[in-house]
């Protein structure tokens, strides 16, 4: 059939691996007892410690952060407004998703916090959300809070981050 097409030889650009970290930028430690006491995967990248999940949950974005400021909300919720998306608030006294009624596959309770009051359409002022928040903080102390954007034109949610956690978990 097309015989030409396989016979044709063909350049070969593959992989061919990551250059070598300059030496220096690494310390020199030429001893053995140095090597003894760190660890590698074998190549130049050395391991390094990961995130502690023992009684340490993370939510959505942000939450490897340290508690927001009211500031640092106001920004968040203004970067939200000049995109266009609309804001919500949510609560939930657990904050994750669980099984509780069901083990069906694909059935999880939790899988929506509830909303607080209705997403705010028309809001065109980061004050009005520290507002409703306040207000949310007020009715539930002990409970997780977050903020949602929607963006109405696409149907989708674009972002969300706690806002509270519990102070008793």
């Amino acid at each position: 059939m097309y015989t030409s097409i396989f016979a044709t030889p063909v350049a070969c650009y593959g992989y061919v691996g990551l250059k070598p970290i300059s030496k220096s930028l690494l310390p020199v430690k030429e001893s053995i007892a140095w090597s003894r006491k760190t660890v590698s995967n074998g190549s130049k990248t050395h391991c390094m410690k990961t995130w502690n999940p023992i009684n340490n949950k993370k939510f959505e974005v942000l939450s490897y952060l340290p508690p927001l400021s009211d500031d640092s909300i106001a920004k968040e919720i203004d970067y939200m407004l000049k995109k266009g998306w609309i804001p919500c608030l949510e609560f939930d006294e657990v904050g994750s998703v669980r099984r509780e009624n069901s083990r069906m596959p694909g059935y999880y309770d939790g899988r929506y916090w509830t909303l607080w009051k209705l997403p705010m359409f028309g809001c065109n002022d980061s004050a009005q959300v520290l507002n409703e928040i306040s207000e949310c903080k007020k009715a539930y102390p002990n409970a997780y809070i977050r903020c949602l954007a929607f963006d109405n034109q696409k149907q989708v949610q674009c972002i969300a981050f706690v806002i509270q956690k519990p102070t008793t978990i």
